[in-house]
């Protein structure tokens, strides 16, 4: 990780704000901020916002992965939460329960 990329992550943990990072299949590290948890019935979802760490002012460097993504809460063996995609099935679920909430918000 850049230099850039930890000062980036240490100050949005400075600022209380959960810096989540998710590694793809192939070792690729992505830094998001969970800007929203709610809940489906049992099951609670995070939307992940992608943390912006490139160096340049007006910049779209990372323009095709800067989309929020919805991403299930599990709980591991060892207590802790645990991010993870989310079956095409639930992510519907979830989908439609955050277009309410956002419909209700407004």
């Amino acid at each position: 990780m850049s230099d850039n990329k930890d000062s980036v992550v240490d100050e949005m943990e400075m600022q209380d704000q959960d810096v989540v990072v998710i590694t793809d299949e192939e070792g690729n590290e992505f830094y998001y901020v969970e800007e929203e948890i709610f809940a489906v019935g049992e099951d609670k979802y995070a939307i992940l916002v992608p943390l912006q760490t490139c160096e340049h002012e007006e910049c779209d460097c990372e323009a095709e992965e800067d989309e929020a993504i919805i991403a299930k809460i599990v709980i591991d063996e060892n207590g802790e939460e645990v991010y993870c995609d989310p079956s095409e099935e639930e992510f519907e679920k979830a989908q439609e329960a955050y277009e309410k909430l956002w419909e209700e918000q407004e």
